[in-house]
C-alpha cells in the first residue's frame, strides 16, 4: 500500500512526499484532507520553481543581509535600500545603479536584491559584466547571438556586476548598447561600478554609443551610492582610523 502509493504520487508528478501524503490521510475530514494536500502540493511547487529559477539566475549565496555592517560604511542610504526591497523599481521598469570603492558592498547588496526579488516570484539573472559580454561576442552567427540576447533581455531583473573592471572594445560596447536598449523601460536592470559616468568613457573608449547606452540606463534610475573605504580592509590600523575619524 506505501509502496503503492509513492508511486502514483510519483506518476501524477506532485510535489509532495509519501510519507507527508499519508500523514495528511490520518485526518479524519475528507474535505480538510483534501484542503490541506492541495495547499502543501502549491507549497511543494513554490519551493521547487524558486529552487530551479535561482539556480538559472546564477546570484550564489552572498553574505547575508543580516550580517551585513551598515555602520561600517561612511556613507550610506540604508532607508533606501529598504526601498529598494520592496521592488517597486521592478514593476515601474527603473533601474538600479549601485556605485563606491571596490569592496564596499555593492555586489552584496546587489544580490540580495536579486534574492529577494526571485523570491516575489521574478525572473533574474546575475553575470559579472565582462563575462556577459564574452559570452555574447562568442555567439558565431546571427542567429545564436539572437538566441543569447535573449538570455540577458527576457528576464525581469538584469544583475550586470562590476562594470569599470575591465575595459570592453566597440563590439562589447555595441551588444551592451543593444542589451540596455532592448531592456529601456520594460525590465529592470541593476549596474554595480565603481565609476561615475564621467569615467565610463575609460573603460568603453572609441564608442559611439555609450552616449545614448548611458542616456536609456538613466532616464529611470535610481542611485544607490556608497561611501568609505573597502570593508576587506577593516583590520588594517590606518583604515580603522580614518573610519573612527569620519563624521
Amino acid at each position: 500500500m506505501n509502496d503503492g502509493l509513492d508511486r502514483l504520487v510519483t506518476l501524477l508528478g506532485l510535489r509532495a512526499q509519501g510519507d507527508q501524503v499519508r500523514e495528511l490521510l490520518a485526518q479524519a475530514n475528507p474535505t480538510q484532507v483534501m484542503e490541506s494536500w492541495l495547499l502543501l502540493e502549491r507549497h511543494e511547487r513554490e519551493a521547487r520553481n524558486l529552487e530551479s529559477r535561482t539556480r538559472n539566475a546564477r546570484v550564489g549565496t552572498p553574505k547575508a543581509l543580516a550580517d551585513f555592517d551598515w555602520r561600517y560604511s561612511q556613507s550610506i542610504d540604508e532607508a533606501l535600500y529598504e526601498e529598494l526591497l520592496r521592488l517597486d523599481f521592478v514593476t515601474s521598469g527603473c533601474n538600479v545603479l549601485f556605485r563606491g570603492e571596490p569592496g564596499v558592498g555593492k555586489t552584496t547588496l546587489a544580490k540580495n536584491l536579486a534574492l529577494r526579488a526571485l523570491e516575489r516570484g521574478h525572473t533574474v539573472l546575475f553575470a559579472n559584466l565582462s563575462s556577459a559580454l564574452a559570452d555574447l561576442l562568442r555567439q558565431d552567427n546571427l542567429p545564436a547571438l539572437e538566441r543569447r540576447l535573449r538570455r540577458y533581455t527576457r528576464v525581469d531583473v538584469l544583475v550586470l556586476d562590476e562594470l569599470g573592471y575591465q575595459p570592453a572594445d566597440v563590439g562589447a560596447v555595441n551588444l551592451l548598447f543593444q542589451v540596455i536598449s532592448r531592456r529601456h523601460e520594460k525590465a529592470s536592470t541593476v549596474i554595480t561600478t565603481n565609476l561615475c559616468f564621467k569615467e565610463w568613457p575609460s573603460v568603453f573608449p572609441g564608442a559611439a554609443c555609450l552616449t545614448p547606452l548611458v542616456d536609456r540606463f538613466t532616464e529611470r534610475l535610481i542611485t544607490f551610492d556608497i561611501g568609505g573605504p573597502s570593508y576587506r580592509q577593516r583590520d588594517n590600523p590606518l583604515v580603522k582610523k580614518a573610519v573612527r575619524a569620519a563624521p
